[in-house]
C-alpha cells in the first residue's frame, strides 16, 4: 500500500547515473523533493514522462524543489539512457537490494519485479504532501504535479 500523505517519507541513499550517491536527507530543510518512480528505462511511457520532465525542468528543479527519479535499472543503464536522451536530472538506481526504496514507498510491483508509477512530493521537513500511484502502462498527467507544486509550494 502506498504511503499516506502526511507520513514521514522513508529515507534513502541511492546512486545516480554518474555513480554519485544522492540521499533524500541531502535536501532536508533546503528544498522540497518531487520523487518520481518509473518501471523501466528505455520504455515508451517512461521515456515520454522523463522527456516531459526534462522539457519542463525549471518547474521541477529550482531553488525550492528538486526532482529525483527512481527505477530498478542499474546505474549503467541509467547512464546510457540519460546520455542518449539528454536527461540532466538525477536518475537513481534502486537496483540492490532490488526495489527496496520502491517497497518502502509501497509501490513495488512484486509480480513484475519493478516499481509501479509512483509520484511523491516531499516537503522540506520530510513529510509526504502529495502521493500518486498508477500501474504500469498508465501514464501520469504531469499537469497535476505542476498544479500541486504551485499549490503546496507557493
Amino acid at each position: 500500500m502506498t504511503i499516506d500523505v502526511g507520513s514521514r517519507a522513508p529515507g534513502f541513499t541511492l546512486k545516480d547515473q554518474n555513480n554519485q550517491e544522492v540521499a533524500l536527507a541531502d535536501f532536508r530543510a533546503r528544498k522540497a523533493v518531487l520523487l518520481v518512480f518509473y518501471p523501466l528505462a528505455f520504455t515508451g511511457t517512461c521515456q515520454g514522462e522523463l522527456t516531459e520532465l526534462q522539457a519542463n525542468l525549471p518547474e521541477y528543479a529550482n531553488d525550492r524543489l528538486q526532482v529525483l527519479t527512481i527505477s530498478v535499472d542499474s546505474v549503467y543503464s541509467h547512464k546510457v539512457w540519460a546520455d542518449r536522451e539528454g536527461y540532466t536530472f538525477p536518475l537513481l538506481s534502486d537496483f540492490w537490494p532490488h526495489g527496496a526504496v520502491a517497497q518502502s514507498y509501497g509501490i513495488f510491483n512484486d509480480q513484475a519485479g519493478f516499481a509501479d508509477r509512483g509520484t511523491f512530493l516531499i516537503d522540506t521537513e520530510g513529510l509526504v504532501r502529495f502521493a500518486q500511484h498508477e500501474p504500469p502502462g498508465h501514464p501520469r498527467n504531469q499537469s497535476t504535479w505542476r498544479d500541486t507544486i504551485k499549490t503546496l509550494l507557493p
